[in-house]
């Protein structure tokens, strides 16, 4: 018993500190669902241009997946999560000279750098997560801990939208009305409101990285590691479940991002009086709400629950929501958008879990593998936006219905373990 509790005590700070990780993290990432149309007003953008905003960012996390996967392999856990953190900070520290040169390439540099930190923050959080306690509560745990990074992400969109957006609407008629030095000015304006708050970002991820660095980490023991010829990356593709899964996160991330970026044009597209940007950020807000209900729930229920059960119930849920969002109009089509959320919650924890279950001494690279999925949201978004620019943007929300199919056959044949 005292063992136990022992046991238990040992692993709580470290639990602590990896939740709180995943809080400053998810808020920064959160923060580029307003961050498109202010970039698009500020440095004048197309929307397909404005889109490249999750491009650069999750496109950083394809890249550099498999290096985070080798680098803390060899160097392990803490320094996985500090030098993320240091990369995330150089990375905000970015939008400071961008912002002052008003260079659209720099920004979208700077959301690079940010989410190759992220990227390893990422791939050494959740593997070691499932280390910290029995490995029947993985996915309770990890359920827990995005709940908690769910908590930045609800708070992102509101505090982006008091930042970024105006309280009214400023028309393109007004803007184009602009002398050019009066235009300079508003852009110049309009740039500059990025510096305080990723200028604070990068304060606080170095203070986490020295926190991490100053106390001490249980060090986890992995399983036998593979040696030989079957240390080879290209032997963790023989592991069917590990596959799917990669294709499981890319269309769970790519339909997420897809409609988190694409609310604030769908509601300006309803054109209900009094709905401007700022408040239409609300919905964003609204839908991390939702995530952080349905993940502080799921804590619970996949200790009672098996989890491709949930994972099939959830897939269901979110494609009736936005079936619904599609063939209506005006707040309660808006509602259904954000209701998805509570449907999508739990899904990241579960298809993780479930893709680098039974892996052995393969689990680190599969989990870095795992991670390519998540360039789903640099490719599902743009898809959308080009949809949207021929047919319509309530078309666009086809595509995330096609995601929930596959995450669908995922919980229903896809995450099954078998002989390699």
């Amino acid at each position: 018993m005292n063992s136990q509790k022992q046991s238990a005590t040992q692993f709580l700070v470290p639990l602590i500190i990896v939740m709180t990780l995943m809080f400053f993290w998810n808020m920064s990432r959160n923060i580029n669902d307003v961050l498109i149309p202010h970039l698009k007003r500020a440095c004048q953008l197309t929307d397909f241009q404005s889109s490249l905003v999750q491009s650069a960012f999750f496109g950083a996390y394809f890249l550099v997946a498999l290096p985070a996967g080798w680098y803390i392999e060899k160097k392990g856990y803490r320094a996985g999560m500090v030098t993320g953190l240091l990369i995330a900070a150089v990375g905000a520290c970015i939008f400071y000279p961008a912002a002052e040169m008003r260079y659209y390439p720099l920004f979208l540099t700077a959301l690079f750098v940010m989410a190759a930190g992220f990227a390893l923050l990422e791939v050494t959080a959740s593997p070691y997560i499932t280390k910290l306690g029995s490995p029947d509560g993985a996915s309770g745990r990890l359920s827990l801990s995005a709940a908690i990074g769910s908590l930045g992400a609800t708070i992102a969109p509101y505090l982006g939208a008091l930042l970024l957006l105006h309280k009214k609407d400023i028309p393109q008629e007004v803007i184009s009305a602009y002398s050019v030095s009066e235009l300079q000015a508003f852009l110049a304006a309009e740039a500059n409101l990025v510096k305080l708050p990723y200028v604070t970002l990068a304060v606080v991820f170095t203070v986490m990285a020295i926190i991490v660095l100053s106390i001490q980490l249980p060090v986890i023991k992995e399983e036998e590691a593979v040696t030989g010829e079957k240390k080879l990356l290209k032997h963790i593709f023989r592991f069917k479940h590990t596959l799917y899964g990669v294709g499981a996160e890319f269309f769970y991330v790519g339909a997420e991002v897809g409609i988190v970026s694409f609310i604030i044009r769908y509601a300006k597209a309803q054109d209900l009086f009094g709905l401007t940007e700022q408040k239409a950020a609300l919905f964003i807000a609204a839908f991390m709400g939702f995530v952080l209900a349905g993940r502080l729930g799921g804590a619970y229920l996949l200790n009672k629950i098996k989890p491709n059960v949930v994972l099939i119930w959830c897939s269901c849920g979110a494609f009736a929501m936005v079936t619904l969002a599609m063939l209506t109009t005006g707040y309660f089509s808006l509602s259904c958008l954000s209701f998805v959320g509570f449907f999508t919650s739990v899904i990241y924890p579960i298809i993780f879990s479930l893709s680098i279950k039974d892996l052995g001494g393969y689990t680190k690279k599969a989990s870095s593998v795992f991670l390519l999925g998540i360039v789903g949201g640099a490719i599902i978004p743009p898809m959308m936006g080009y949809v949207s620019d021929v047919w319509g943007i309530q078309y666009a929300f086809l595509l995330p219905l096609v995601c929930y199919v596959y995450l669908l056959f995922f919980g229903w044949k896809g995450h099954e373990v078998k002989g390699n």
